[in-house]
């Protein structure tokens, strides 16, 4: 069984293309996944999608395959080309499948490095798929190092003290840009989600107001209601009124089309400053010279700053997150020996039984004799294979064990539920695609 990340991220994948490949909705990627793990060299799976990645994390048997399926089908839902997939895409297959993931977890691959999001947005993208019955210990155990790993990384390092994400990256921008007069504006957020509450959460602290809009008015309410006095709210029906009356604005749905269009523009008689968090886009492209539009990538350079007042810091990150691979890899080693030594025990534990039913059978040993006799063999039995076990339990843990853990099943003639990936290769899996 081996782990692979076919990602889709800020660095390898234009804006247009990512809006393309998202998963705004979760019945998208319950669909996808039920597909994916469809192909039987696919045992489990789980989608990570935000405004900066689209990444599909699998458990498999067949490396090779799986990649082929997984371009394969997201071609069929994006519309790009599998040869155009293959151009933007970064794969990851075991060791370095591992590393990514603990990296992505430790924030260490976002764009503004260090943010707080990351984190809980991998989890809940496995919490989805376990839901799904897409995904299961396999992922799981990946999933719980990463997390212990970015929890080493954060306690050590400095790189989350002031733990930022995009939507307060915006919000630093628009202070820029207006400087101690934004104290006192109004800001129309659009999305009572994570990255609208961090917005808002973020504008307050400099004295803004919050106009807040979303599709459920009683939930819409209720946040606003939370957030405090200098927030208020309504629905998406009265947005255009609102475009009109207010400059400042920061959209981030999960709408699979766009919200805001230059129709709904009465005038163009004052300044405006809008940021799009959202993928895909919630602003169309407007051709209007008193609007300054700031998308994701533009966000992007606006953080390269912070990457560089915490690349030092990230260094320390990456010998942690290697640290973590090396250890998970040594565990899982010495985990997959535990059903060897179950089965070697479980040998001498029958050959005890078989031999002593035999020679009371034969009469060789008395009746009353069959429990002392059996406790006295099972005693000898596990004082002769204690030294043993220790060994295989040290001998797993090394680089290099699986062909002598091989040898010893062979010897022993151990069957476990581990299947040799090797014939999938020789196979075509056409499951899943249809």
């Amino acid at each position: 069984m081996s782990y692979q990340v076919v990602s889709f991220n800020h660095k390898n994948c234009q804006l247009e293309e990512r809006e393309k490949l998202a998963f705004p909705l979760e019945s998208d990627k319950k669909e996808f996944l039920n597909k994916l793990t469809g192909f039987e060299f696919i045992q489990e799976a789980y989608i990570v999608s935000t405004c900066n990645r689209v990444e599909i994390v699998v458990a498999t048997k067949d490396t090779f395959s799986s990649y082929h399926a997984i371009l394969g089908l997201i071609s069929l839902r994006s519309g790009l080309g599998f040869y155009q997939l293959r151009e933007m895409d970064s794969r990851y297959d075991d060791k370095d499948a591992i590393l990514h993931i603990f990296s992505v977890v430790s924030s260490l691959e976002s764009i503004v490095i260090g943010e707080s999001q990351i984190t809980g947005q991998v989890k809940e993208a496995y919490r989805l798929s376990y839901g799904n019955k897409t995904a299961g210990k396999e992922l799981n155990r990946v999933i719980s190092y990463a997390v212990k790993c970015a929890a080493e990384v954060r306690n050590i390092t400095n790189i989350s003290r002031h733990p930022i994400s995009i939507a307060s990256v915006a919000v630093s921008q628009a202070h820029k840009i207006y400087g101690n007069n934004i104290s006192g504006m109004t800001a129309i957020i659009v999305g009572a989600g994570e990255m609208g509450l961090i917005a808002a959460k973020n504008l307050l602290r400099l004295d803004c107001d919050i106009l807040l809009i979303g599709r459920d008015k009683v939930k819409t309410e209720k946040i606003a209601s939370d957030l405090g006095d200098n927030v208020r709210s309504d629905t998406i029906e009265n947005l255009q009124k609102h475009l009109n009356r207010y400059r400042l604005l920061f959209s981030a749905t999960s709408s699979r089309e766009i919200i805001i269009k230059q129709h709904m523009l009465d005038n163009d008689e004052f300044d405006r400053v809008w940021f799009d968090m959202a993928i895909p886009r919630d602003i169309d492209d407007m051709d209007l010279n008193r609007i300054e539009l700031f998308r994701i990538d533009d966000l992007k350079s606006i953080s390269k700053e912070n990457h560089s007042l915490k690349e030092e810091e990230a260094n320390i990150a990456v010998d942690i997150v290697e640290r973590y691979r090396d250890d998970f890899f040594k565990w899982l080693r010495a985990l997959s020996i535990e059903p060897v030594i179950k089965a070697i025990r479980l040998q001498a534990k029958e050959a005890i039984e078989s031999e002593l039913t035999r020679a009371v059978n034969k009469k060789f040993v008395p009746k009353e004799y069959e429990s002392n006799m059996k406790k006295m063999a099972e005693q000898m039995f596990n004082k002769f294979l204690h030294n043993a076990t220790d060994n295989l339990r040290q001998c797993s843990a090394k680089t290099g064990s699986a062909k002598r853990v091989d040898a010893i099943k062979d010897i022993f003639e151990i069957t476990t539920d581990d299947k040799n990936a090797k014939k999938y290769k020789s196979e075509h899996h056409t499951k899943g695609y249809k």
